[in-house]
């Protein structure tokens, strides 16, 4: 325990003759990288008196309960289904221990830096405070560069590697930004144009054909072309359903760095293709100094709202605008930014008392170039908006099962499948991507093994059954027994969006996730219409008795890597999941 390493330490000292004072200048490596990620290139030394905030989580003393109570309250077969924790429930569940709080406090002292300035999540497991480059190098024993992504033009202030006093391993979880360097506009998004697929004006005559209660076989061929929210909500039988607790139920769409979604653009989306939609809006929040400029809107961004909005319509959507800070300018001298955009939405939705029950984001990163604890932290906050009932849809990223020469970042250059992050977090819902009528996996669908986190027990049976039927093929190539993902598919190809007033085809697991999480809000919808709760974290219940509802999607594969990555088939698979979503299956089975 925390306490009993602190005595420890303290009787050694005290044996030795030596003052009950911690060795603050006794470093031991926390995180390191053997080359500069993949990307990126040195730009030169950061400025000594470069400012930023520095973010610390501590070790959260009760995470296992946590995890425990998520895996309870979102099991449909547990007697605790559906009761999920409180704010004040979760903060005191990822509470650090007080000596954590003390130990750490007492290192930033030491270093003459004022603890009054730190400020502290509501839990107290994050802990933060301006320092500068000089201060952050001589408390973490590194230095700080200037790194430029040559994909983005953008530069970052990052660390190849980073220390703590041994004393305080056991009490620290991570801390940021060091040695993650990735930024929102680095990072993978999971959308592209389509301009060899042709575009459609309206879908007025495909509209009448899917009225009331759909199967697949009256969905016409033109939506193995062109995807309309006409086409969705047949595919998927949400056409007879009207949401009612619409004073109650909400869908966010987590949007980040200079990507914005556009009312005007919703309006002529609505007009065009859900024209009983016209006139309603979603909602924009803005986190950490982002913007609403509906200026030059982004595909991505106007991609997630139109189609979380014109398939759950009238359920409320909330746009999340998080943009961290203005990024590093080499030239500048008072520049601000840390970059940290996971981190800086996850903390402000954390402290939120009301938010809302189904979210959707579409980026991601290839999880090796993640350092480990920085990962493992990200994905415990998922964990903890699980744990107070809500969904958490990710798309599973646009390369198969990994795009280039996919080759390991740690100094051996091994051929390796390249599983995506957050898609490979157990406590989200993975959305790999389907085209065609009937649905198959498409070849960008991304899918894979985690090397970071292991495979939860909700998943075991359905991917051992996956890891028997596929033998020895791709062996070598992949973690057997970690997390595997995508959990469920949707449509991904041939979205019409409407992106400065015009009509463009687009494709990517994008589509496919909030596709997926408007369906989830419909659920959630039916849920709270009948005085149930929410249904949380989704994975145990899919996994279980919610696989009847899906449509199980058997033919497609996601090649990558210089192979034919992995194929569909019967049951859960790395290319399309357990399958596409029945609205009208799952309803019967939430009921």
């Amino acid at each position: 325990m925390l306490w009993l390493q602190a005595l420890v330490v303290g009787l050694v000292h005290l044996c030795a003759g030596k003052p009950l004072v911690p060795r603050w200048d006794d470093f031991e490596v926390k995180h390191a990288w053997v080359e500069i990620p993949r990307g990126w290139e040195l730009h030169g030394p950061a400025p000594a008196d470069y400012r930023f905030d520095l973010r610390i989580g501590l070790k959260q003393a009760r995470i296992a309960e946590l995890i425990t109570a998520l895996y309870e309250v979102s099991d449909p077969a547990h007697l605790r289904y559906g009761q999920h924790l409180s704010k004040e429930e979760v903060d005191a569940l990822v509470a650090p221990h007080s000596d954590s709080v003390d130990l750490v406090e007492s290192w930033i002292a030491a270093h003459d830096i004022d603890t009054s300035a730190c400020h502290h999540s509501d839990g107290g497991d994050w802990l933060s405070i301006e320092v500068s480059v000089a201060e952050a190098e001589r408390i973490l024993g590194t230095q700080y560069n200037v790194y430029r992504h040559a994909g983005s033009d953008d530069y970052v202030v990052r660390a190849m590697n980073y220390s703590l006093p041994s004393i305080l391993h056991g009490h620290v979880a991570v801390v940021a930004p060091t040695t993650y360097f990735g930024t929102m506009k680095s990072k993978k998004k999971t959308s592209f144009l389509q301009p060899h697929i042709p575009t459609i004006e309206s879908d007025a005559d495909v509209a009448p054909m899917l009225t009331g209660p759909e199967t697949l076989a009256t969905v016409p061929s033109s939506c193995s072309t062109t995807i309309t929210p006409s086409c969705l909500r047949a595919l998927y039988n949400t056409t007879s359903y009207t949401p009612t607790a619409t004073t109650v139920n909400k869908l966010g769409i987590c949007g980040y760095l200079e990507e914005f979604a556009n009312f005007a653009d919703l309006q002529t989306f609505f007009s065009k293709f859900r024209t009983d939609a016209v006139g309603s809006n979603f909602t924009v929040v803005l986190v950490n100094g982002g913007e609403n400029t509906q200026s030059e809107p982004g595909v991505e961004a106007n991609l997630d709202i139109q189609y979380a909005d014109g398939i759950s319509f009238p359920t409320p959507n909330v746009y999340f605008s998080t943009g961290g800070s203005p990024p590093f300018i080499p030239d500048d001298n008072t520049p601000t930014n840390t970059n940290e955009p996971y981190l800086d939405f996850l903390n402000f939705i954390l402290a939120q008392s009301d938010v809302p029950q189904t979210f959707t984001t579409s980026y991601g990163d290839d999880e090796q170039t993640v350092p480990l604890d920085y990962a493992t932290s990200v994905c415990n906050m998922f964990a903890q908006l699980g744990a107070r009932g809500v969904s958490i849809m990710f798309s599973s990223g646009d390369d198969g099962v990994g795009a280039g020469d996919c080759l390991t970042n740690d100094g051996t250059n091994t051929q390796r499948f390249q599983p995506n992050f957050p898609a490979s977090c157990p406590f989200v819902t993975t959305v790999g991507a389907t085209f065609h009528v009937p649905e198959t996996g498409i070849s960008f669908s991304g899918g894979g093994f985690s090397n970071y986190f292991a495979q939860p027990s909700y998943q075991s049976t359905a991917v051992s059954s996956f890891l028997t039927r596929l033998g020895s093929t791709n062996a070598g190539l992949f973690n057997v027994s970690g997390r595997a993902y995508p959990d469920v598919s949707a449509q991904g190809e041939g979205f019409q969006v409407v992106i400065g007033g015009r009509v463009e085809s687009v494709a990517g697991t994008s589509a496919s996730s909030p596709t997926f999480a408007g369906v989830v809000a419909l659920l959630n919808d039916f849920r709270l219409a009948n005085g149930n709760a929410p249904l949380g974290f989704l994975n145990p219940l899919l996994y279980s008795t919610g696989a009847a509802g899906l449509n199980d999607i058997t033919s497609g594969s996601n090649p990558g890597c210089d192979t034919n990555g992995f194929s569909a088939g019967t049951g859960w698979d790395p290319v399309t999941g357990l399958g596409t979503p029945d609205f009208g299956k799952l309803q019967a089975l939430i009921g």
